[in-house]
């Protein structure tokens, strides 16, 4: 199967010069994919053009990736500073961060993490794939001291070289209005859930006002997301009338029309395929027939304030329920 040429792939330049891709491809299982199957779809997802892959600790399967990877540029298929790789600080590992890094990049074969983000904002620790019911009683509120001491961690390991860039993830407003000004070096880009019915519209104008790159993950909704984390009053993005019609319109799938309007709105998506004609459908569709400005404002009218990882499981003792976790009334919930 040809990749898609590189020199059409959107990319974004940073401000040190290099360049990030404007998608990538997630690398979580959603416990529906062994981890040798998301470790094939890397491989194949190079053969065919991707250069970011969006990995963390808590997916259980950088080892397998690792070795993807390592074929990769064993072959002279691809070159590791051609690569834009991103891990994770999963939450039992908030006050061992260097550790946690060093493990990643052993396990990815890398050299170095391209971005290494803060996977959630506290570190209330339950195991992946436990059940949404699960809790923690030593969980605790977010709080600004734990979260800057182990952002600080990640910036002593960009001074060594081993992480070039500095991610957040499933943060809001006031979280960030209290600790970026107490952070020596900006993040770089802020993860967090994005997709047609749930757009998160002021979160990301934030984002982008204060020149911090919104990565997007589920930005099709993740209909092989685990069913821990289906409720029936999920909304259903590519099933939406207006996402099908538009599909319609252009004679593609209804997750392209997804990538196209995220891409386009200033978010980089990263969608999890193991097959190869999906995902690589998936990148080229970045790169031709582009949605009309009719079909953009459109999909903006979809927001539903629909959010499907709702992070249960983070609760502390005395909070009411998962919105406690998101700060809805625009002050940090404690």
């Amino acid at each position: 199967m040809e990749a898609v040429n590189q020199d059409i792939i959107p990319k974004i330049t940073l401000s040190d010069g290099r360049e990030m891709p404007c998608i990538g491809m997630g690398t979580f299982g959603s416990d529906r994919f062994s981890a040798l199957q998301v470790a094939d779809a890397v491989y194949g997802g190079i053969e065919v053009g991707y250069r970011m892959f969006d990995c963390a600790a808590c997916y259980g399967n950088e080892k397998e990736i690792g070795k993807s990877l390592a074929k990769a540029f064993d072959e002279g298929k691809v070159k590791r500073d051609e690569l834009f790789i991103m891990t994770k600080i999963w939450n039992d590992m908030h006050r061992k961060v260097r550790e946690s890094c060093l493990k990643s990049i052993e396990e990815l074969q890398c050299d170095y993490v391209d971005m290494l983000y803060i996977h959630w904002p506290f570190p209330n620790y339950h195991p992946p794939g436990c059940d949404v019911d699960a809790r923690n009683p030593d969980s605790k509120p977010f709080s600004v001291e734990e979260f800057t001491d182990t952002y600080r961690q990640i910036e002593e390991l960009v001074g060594e070289g081993l992480v070039r860039y500095i991610g957040i993830s499933n943060m809001t407003i006031p979280k960030l209005e209290a600790v970026l000004p107490l952070l020596k070096i900006k993040p770089t880009a802020c993860e967090i859930e994005l997709h047609p019915a749930f757009q998160q519209e002021e979160l990301f104008n934030y984002l982008k006002e204060h020149d911090i790159i919104v990565v997007g993950y589920m930005p099709m909704g993740s209909p092989a997301r685990p069913d821990r984390d289906m409720m029936p009053e999920d909304i259903a993005d590519l099933k939406m009338p207006e996402i099908v019609g538009i599909a319609e319109a252009h004679g593609i799938p209804t997750a392209e029309v997804a990538l196209k309007w995220a891409y386009q709105r200033g978010q980089i998506p990263i969608p999890f395929s193991i097959t190869k004609e999906h995902y690589k459908a998936n990148l080229r569709c970045l790169t031709e027939d582009p949605l009309n400005e009719e079909e953009m404002r459109l999909i903006a009218t979809l927001e539903r304030g629909n959010r499907l990882v709702k992070g249960q499981v983070f609760l502390w003792e005395g909070a009411k329920d998962w919105h406690a976790l998101w700060d809805e009334d625009g002050v940090i919930v404690s």
